[in-house]
């Protein structure tokens, strides 16, 4: 009950300050929520460089199938890595992980109730969720462990200044399998989340340059915290310079870490001087359904 009350006050305070930002520009679904219906697939051929997994700053070459779209109640975003794509032997990667992916749907509040309920700046409400899934590799035993985290909280479409329209989120954090940790069966802190897609630079032919990103800032996880080499908060942030096509986009990405997975940087509590602050780099070549 504690954790929910501080994440309703918290997104009381996040809200009342959006509000004074800009007029309201309400979703407008005619009478019909498949009004703004719309999907979209890609697969993505990565590079990342520095990475900077605990235990290890990872190089790799993956395929990311990533997906998204709107129908009805429901706006969903989500992606699937499946790394060492290439079976390579030097890939850091090879006979780690095989994959993670990400389901982030959301389910409108202005859709589900029939109410105009922006505000502001606020265009639309949500339920926001997020799942969180990797695997592990078995070891000598046959023991193998994984992540399974849950997020879910309030959401929202807001229309920013030059970016346009953005996302904010605010989550309470539940995990039901992280790698054996402390946290595991329990609600164990927040996220506060924000993404955007803003193309800057429009060619005659139809293509264009955007800028692309989000950030995701994980606080309060007193649970996993407070064993050593732990940290309370973790914060990805990644900026990414897209040319985009009708079917092709190539990109650069610069990701900062800080304490990256809950490990805080310089720790040797674990065994291993943990490398997880920093800034890590993404090449992308993808194709567009």
């Amino acid at each position: 009950m504690t954790m929910l009350k501080t994440l309703a006050a918290s997104t009381l305070a996040a809200t009342t300050l959006l509000t004074a930002a800009a007029p309201a520009q309400a979703t407008d679904f005619n009478g019909d929520i498949h009004a703004n219906d719309y999907k979209w697939l890609t697969f993505n051929l990565m590079r990342s460089e520095d990475n900077r997994l605990p235990f290890r700053n990872s190089e790799d070459t993956y395929l990311e199938m990533e997906f998204g779209g709107r129908s009805g109640i429901v706006d969903l975003y989500g992606y699937v890595d499946f790394f060492d794509i290439f079976d390579d032997g030097s890939d850091d990667q090879s006979g780690n992980d095989n994959f993670f992916a990400k389901l982030a749907p959301r389910f409108s509040l202005d859709a589900m109730t029939g109410y105009d309920l922006s505000f502001g700046p606020v265009e639309e409400l949500y339920i926001a969720t997020v799942t969180n899934i990797g695997d592990n590799a078995r070891d000598e035993n046959g023991v193998g462990s994984g992540l399974w985290e849950h997020y879910v909280g309030l959401g929202s479409d807001v229309q920013v200044p030059w970016f346009g329209k953005m996302g904010f989120n605010l989550y309470a954090r539940y995990v039901r399998e992280n790698y054996g940790g402390e946290d595991e069966k329990k609600w164990d802190g927040y996220m506060a989340s924000t993404n955007w897609f803003k193309p800057f630079v429009n060619f005659e032919d139809g293509s264009f340059i955007a800028y692309q990103g989000y950030l995701d800032y994980k606080f309060k996880a007193d649970e996993v915290g407070g064993a050593d080499g732990r940290s309370v908060n973790s914060m990805e942030w990644f900026n990414g310079i897209y040319y985009h096509t009708q079917r092709i986009a190539l990109g650069y990405g610069l990701k900062y870490y800080n304490n990256m997975a809950f490990f805080t940087d310089g720790s040797t509590a674990t065994g291993v001087r943990q490398d997880t602050t920093g800034f890590g780099n993404y090449f992308s070549i993808n194709y567009k359904f």
